[in-house]
């Protein structure tokens, strides 16, 4: 059986269980990272040299991190995967694009509102911290919100692009700050909730 290393609250992990569950694949998740600790144990490390999560192992016992990596290996060789992620040149490229885009650029602005306002004590928080990368984080929104124009999905179909922001997505929604009417973007948003495994891994209350 597919083994997943992470605790089910980090967004990185979040990405590859949506994935399996979509491609309905058995797996177990092993809780690591945060209050878990253990991704600086020998045997964690022998695994992840970089003490992050999610970890991916496979019953052949192949192993695998970083979310987006894992995501393009499990679309290449499961089956159904290839629903997910594009055949053709320029349909992947435009898929990968918005996957590397996600790490590259919204990624940061989302991690530190995250971190202030749910995972930091209110007494410690840097709020014009967060009030400026609630501000480059909604400058990229922005961006997703014209791309979605005319489409249901980022990348046109369902799949992997989506997958890698979709977290985030829920959070830009869940968290405490102020947004403005973006109507392409909530209707993706609807549009995902309407996934049961995103609603399963993805939607859930942020911690």
């Amino acid at each position: 059986m597919i083994t997943v290393w992470g605790r089910a609250s980090s967004v990185n992990v979040m990405k590859v269980l949506w994935l399996l569950d979509e491609l309905a694949i058995p797996f177990q998740r092993i809780d690591a990272g945060g209050a878990f600790g253990r991704t600086r144990d020998a045997d964690y490390a022998a695994m992840n040299p970089n003490a992050t999560v999610p970890t991916l192992v496979m019953p052949h016992g192949y192993t695998l991190w970083e979310s987006h990596a894992i995501l393009r290996y499990l679309c290449r060789t499961q089956p159904g995967g290839n629903a997910f992620y594009p055949e053709g040149p320029e349909a992947r490229a435009d898929a990968e694009r918005w996957m590397d885009w996600t790490l590259a650029s919204l990624n940061e602005p989302m991690r530190v509102i995250f971190w202030t306002l749910v995972r930091t004590p209110e007494a410690e928080r840097d709020l014009p911290g967060a009030a400026r990368a609630r501000d480059a984080a909604e400058r990229l929104w922005r961006v997703v919100d014209a791309q979605l124009a005319g489409r249901d999905f980022v990348a046109g179909r369902f799949g992997v692009a989506d997958m890698a922001l979709g977290g985030f997505l829920h959070r830009w929604f869940a968290l405490p700050i102020t947004r403005p009417d973006l109507p392409n973007l909530r209707a993706w948003y609807d549009r995902l909730l309407e996934r049961t495994p995103y609603r399963t891994h993805v939607a859930v209350p942020l911690s």
